[in-house]
């Protein structure tokens, strides 16, 4: 029976399914959604696939209750309990239901929050931005229970902004366990994360889930996809294409496909300069960046040790560490947002910042986590781009706007150049940053985690792009989880280990 009544679930009452029929949504002028059908049953477990824009977030929104269906007499969303009661109202049900998305972990960035990891933990039973009451007794004890499954026991006083961003994300996960919800929905949740922050994900989403606990997890990535999946399901233009059962017959190998195979190597795997030539095909007489005694610190605590290091022109660094180890901070710094400790000193090519920064392509989840909840629309993230802003001081001109408008259209952004950054999937948004780097010509590229969101396509055209600012003369300083996304040119690696000096090695 339809349940009109404003409370949640009661303590006891579980939730057995999710049932969503011929339910399009629409958001501002696009359909995000069209005629939608999907059944999610206790106990099932999901991988969703599709491209860019997709309608993925949008989609476990809708199952959630956070967006709507759009009103077209056919929609139906039903939440059925385990004592045969069904809810049409999905605030009834939301206790029941968690979502685990990036841009809740924007937000804390955004808010520069000074919550510690069982802060927010304890947020997760109110889904609450921040603490509505101090923990009972009861609640401590399950916070410590789920930070020790998700592999961060030791970690509750650590403030959560001081972890890395793969280390949020697990906190995160424990924030979304700590109800014990019967659903569980995870967008892009392993972006960010190493080899062993995906095992630690995965062996948490083992863990802390029930035998009838019910998820569905977000993807462009084949590795992502976790042992025990029941069901696939394929999702493109806002409509479902196709719905794999694993648990009968034989599994089409094209339903698991998330990432095209292009044939022969991609031009990012060709070899370009050697280390150290500039452009002439000599050394440099001048470095772009020399580190001398350089250390990094943290809320007092020490990330990365002091070192010395130097960035000649045409020399390619791949960053490699584990979660927390000081790769995004190490970027922060060479790019200019962190300094280091005193004594140490940081000597530039271009040493005032305007001019340093504008000759710099960065890409980051930090830089992403800024814009997220911006009223910029997509035109005017890439603007800014030109002058290496965040938003716009002055309005481009007409020739810079020809160029912001010919590097929408390279990037298929076109038809969004008008939606703001709150519109915008997790990828079109890293797309968005993606143009935004290449709307000049720069002289080094600082690239963070930089295809995470991103689908084959669209990381095969930015791969034949960076390697053309390559052998232009571009540098490249490059730091991600995973071995295929580094290009064969880069030939130096930079280990860091927390609190430690960084090791030099060579591929």
């Amino acid at each position: 029976m339809a349940c009109g009544v404003s409370r949640a679930v009661p303590a006891g009452r579980r939730l057995e399914r999710i049932e969503i029929g011929n339910a399009s949504v629409r958001l501002g002028r696009h359909w995000a959604l069209r005629d939608v059908s999907l059944d999610i049953r206790a106990g099932e477990h999901w991988l969703l696939l599709g491209p860019n824009g997709a309608g993925k977030t949008v989609l476990l929104k809708l199952l959630r209750g956070d967006v709507w269906p759009t009103p077209t007499g056919r929609e139906t969303r039903r939440y059925h309990l385990r004592d045969g009661d069904t809810l049409e109202q999905p605030l009834l049900a939301a206790d029941r239901v968690a979502y685990l998305g990036p841009e809740r972990q924007d937000r804390y960035e955004r808010y520069e929050s000074h919550l510690d990891v069982a802060q927010v933990v304890l947020t997760g039973y109110d889904d609450s931005d921040f603490p509505l009451q101090s923990a009972t007794i009861t609640q401590q004890r399950r916070i410590r229970q789920v930070l020790q499954q998700v592999g961060l026991a030791g970690y509750a006083s650590r403030t959560f902004l001081s972890l890395s961003y793969g280390q949020r994300r697990r906190v995160l996960l424990a924030r979304a366990f700590v109800r014990e919800p019967d659903v569980l929905l995870l967008d892009e949740a392993l972006n960010g994360l190493d080899v062993r922050g995906r095992a630690a994900f995965q062996r948490a989403l083992r863990l802390a889930s029930s035998p009838r606990t019910a998820w569905m997890l977000t993807s462009h990535r084949r590795g992502d996809a976790p042992a025990g999946l029941t069901h696939v399901a394929c999702i493109a233009h806002g409509g479902i294409e196709s719905v794999t059962d694993l648990r009968v017959g034989a599994v089409d190998p094209s339903a698991l496909q998330i990432e095209a195979r292009p044939g022969g190597a991609p031009a990012s795997q060709r070899k370009t300069q050697g280390a150290g030539v500039g452009e002439s095909g000599i050394r440099s007489a001048k470095p772009l960046l020399r580190l001398h005694r350089a250390a990094v610190y943290r809320e007092e605590r020490c990330v990365i040790g002091r070192f010395d290091w130097t960035l000649e022109r045409g020399q390619h660094w791949c960053l490699r560490g584990a979660n927390g180890s000081g790769k995004s901070t190490f970027v922060a710094m060479l790019h200019g947002d962190l300094w280091p400790a005193h004594g140490g000193k940081r000597e530039r090519y271009w040493p005032a910042v305007e001019d340093w920064k504008a000759r710099v392509g960065l890409v980051s989840p930090e830089l992403q986590a800024r814009y997220a909840a911006t009223g910029c629309t997509v035109e005017q993230i890439v603007a800014s781009g030109l002058h290496a802003s965040i938003g716009l001081n002055e309005w481009p001109t007409a020739a810079e706007l020809r160029r912001v408008r010919r590097e929408l259209r390279a990037w298929g952004l076109a038809n969004l150049a008008t939606r703001q950054a709150r519109e915008l999937s997790y990828g079109q948004l890293r797309l968005a940053l993606v143009a935004r780097a290449f709307v000049r010509s720069r002289r080094l590229w600082l690239l963070d985690e930089p295809f995470d969101g991103l689908d084959a396509d669209a990381r095969q055209r930015f791969r034949a792009r960076l390697d053309g600012a390559v052998s232009r003369g571009a540098t490249v300083v490059m730091a991600t989880h995973h071995a295929e996304d580094v290009p064969a040119y880069v030939t130096l690696m930079l280990t860091l280990r927390r609190g430690r000096a960084p090791v030099i090695t060579t591929r």
